[in-house]
């Protein structure tokens, strides 16, 4: 394959605009454009994964934004044979969960989608008081095996890792490594037919990945759910085993903001919210206030949370910041709660704000915002993405 077949190949991609709300807004243009490239820089993360010596690699980060990654969340991939048997180990950390889904395919660039098979909560092993794991995959257990041991279905093809965090860049995050011990270790150099096929499969990535996510964006807006939510639990399609998402689209009109009310569970391990743009890349997190989790979060003195989805600064605790955007999606998550509320979005004009919100509130002085996100930045940064 030759240099002039790799650039067909990428030419074809422009065609991805066309999926687009209006494909001729400069902004949306400018965004898919951003996107392609984006599937490309992060595909190339598993362009080369090989199950023979498995790596876990970043999935998706503050860099590869797309398909409403979880601000929350450190995400890592790995690709295995079902067949083969692979040890785990490393160190749990102290984040809010370690939850491992062992899958029959993927969104990395050799994947195919595929159903989850079989999900490992690292906090159901035997970790050594140090927090220190050692784990077996494999589709029967060893007999001298003593550790811990999950089985491998022979239909797996990837296992998608997820951390949870509240406070960012406190405490540790887990470190994990990955080896296939069912064979030895072998060096083997790629050769130029199987390096061809893969980039092959790399050039079609985006529209995989990037038109995942713009079907989906297309499919919200098909059910018209414009400032209102929908229930999804994305069982099969990415999404944790027991978790209540509730998602749909936000627009906020000239003069007007949004301001999200939900009821709390009486018990839930994690919640957050967040913002997505019209391509459903997550909002900038490092950068903006564009999402809260539980641990962000100010309850209000009704035990009710409120948000406010605003361009502006409206000086309340959890400010939504959609950076610029009036369009986008909003999504929020309930993990093993004991009910799944289900958040409203109300339209009120800006300079109304205060009497829709408990008279309580907290105003947010233009020193208080800029010191919050600075930590908020510094927080993120601490964080193993990469």
């Amino acid at each position: 394959m030759g240099w002039d077949d790799y650039a067909e190949g990428f030419r074809r991609l422009g065609g991805l605009t066309a999926m687009l709300e209006k494909p001729d807004d400069p902004d949306l243009a400018a965004a898919a454009h951003r996107l392609i490239f984006l599937s490309l820089s992060s595909g190339y993360m598993t362009a080369f994964a090989d199950p023979d010596r498995p790596d876990f690699v970043p999935a998706v980060n503050t860099a590869h934004n797309a398909v409403g990654v979880n601000p929350d969340f450190i995400y890592y991939h790995a690709a295995v044979d079902g067949s083969g048997q692979y040890r785990i180990t490393g160190n749990r950390g102290d984040g809010l969960f370690l939850l491992m889904d062992i899958a029959a395919g993927g969104l990395g660039a050799m994947d195919d989608l595929g159903p989850s098979l079989a999900l490992v909560d690292f906090d159901t092993l035997n970790l050594g008081p140090d927090g220190s794991i050692d784990l077996l995959l494999s589709s029967t257990r060893p007999p001298a095996w003593t550790g811990d041991w999950r089985a491998l279905d022979p239909a797996a093809k990837t296992l998608a890792v997820r951390q949870a965090s509240y406070d960012w860049g406190a405490g540790d995050d887990a470190r994990l490594t990955i080896e296939r011990i069912d064979r030895p270790v072998a060096s083997a150099r790629i050769t130029p037919a199987e390096t061809a096929k893969r980039l092959q499969r790399l050039l079609s990535h985006p529209e995989r990945f990037a038109g995942l996510a713009l079907k989906f964006m297309a499919g919200q807006r098909a059910k018209q759910l414009l400032n209102a939510f929908e229930h999804d639990d994305w069982a099969g399609r990415g999404g944790v085993t027991g978790q209540h998402y509730y998602q749909g689209l936000f627009r906020i009109e000239p003069g007007q903001l949004l301001i999200l009310e939900t009821a709390l569970p009486e018990t839930v391990r994690y919640w957050n919210v967040q913002l997505s743009d019209p391509l459903w890349n997550a909002v900038d997190w490092l950068n903006h206030q564009s999402s809260v989790n539980g641990g962000q979060a100010q309850i209000d003195s009704d035990g009710k949370f409120r948000a406010v989805i605003a361009l502006e600064d409206p000086g309340v605790p959890n400010w939504l910041d959609p950076a610029g955007w009036r369009d986008g999606l909003v999504m929020l998550r309930w993990t093993e709660a004991t009910s799944g509320p289900a958040p409203i979005l109300t339209s009120v004009p800006c300079a109304d704000l205060r009497a829709h919100l408990p008279c309580d509130t907290p105003l947010i002085t233009p020193e208080a915002r800029e010191a919050a996100l600075r930590h908020r930045r510094r927080g993120v940064q601490r964080r193993r993405r990469w």
